[in-house]
C-alpha cells in the first residue's frame, strides 16, 4: 500500500467539537456550500448519513466513504467502497490548546506500479484540499 499525508491544517475550534462534528457525517452537509463552483460541476450527487458519505463524481462514479473506526477525540478511520482502488483514510486530530486543533489526513491506497505516476499527484492534491476544507467548516455552532 502507498501512503499519502495531507499538510497539517489548523482548525480554530476545540478538539471535542471537531471530533463531534466529523465523527457524524450528517454534519458534513455544511461543506456543500464550501465547494468551489468549478469542482461542484463535477459532483453529480452528495449523500450523507451518520456513518457514510457518498459522492458521485465524473468520471469515477459513486464513491462511498464509510466510517470503520472512531477513537474519540483523536481519530476517524474510513474505508472506500466502490473505489477503483482499495483505499483507506484516517483523519487525525491533535489539540493545540483549548480553542485550536491540528488535523492531518492520511490515505493508504493499493496502487499498482503502472498507475502510481498517474494517480499520486491528483490524490495528494485531493487530500490537501480536503484538509483545507476541514479548516473552514463551522465547528462552534
Amino acid at each position: 500500500m502507498t501512503s499519502f499525508e495531507s499538510k497539517i491544517t489548523r482548525i480554530p475550534a476545540p478538539i471535542d467539537k471537531v471530533y463531534a462534528k466529523l465523527s457524524d457525517l450528517n454534519n458534513l452537509e455544511a461543506i456543500r456550500d464550501r465547494i468551489p463552483a468549478d469542482k461542484l460541476a463535477q459532483i453529480k450527487e452528495m449523500r450523507f448519513d451518520a456513518d457514510s458519505c457518498t459522492i458521485n463524481v465524473d468520471p469515477v462514479g459513486a464513491l462511498t466513504f464509510r466510517i470503520i473506526e472512531r477513537e474519540a477525540p483523536k481519530l476517524v478511520k474510513f474505508s472506500a467502497e466502490n473505489s477503483p482502488l482499495p483505499l483507506f483514510m484516517w483523519v487525525q486530530f491533535v489539540p493545540v490548546d483549548e480553542q485550536n486543533t491540528k488535523t492531518r489526513i492520511t490515505v493508504k491506497a493499493e496502487i499498482n506500479a503502472f498507475l502510481k505516476p498517474m494517480v499520486s499527484k491528483p490524490l495528494q492534491e485531493a487530500i490537501d484540499r480536503m484538509a483545507e476544507m476541514l479548516a473552514v467548516i463551522p465547528y462552534n455552532n
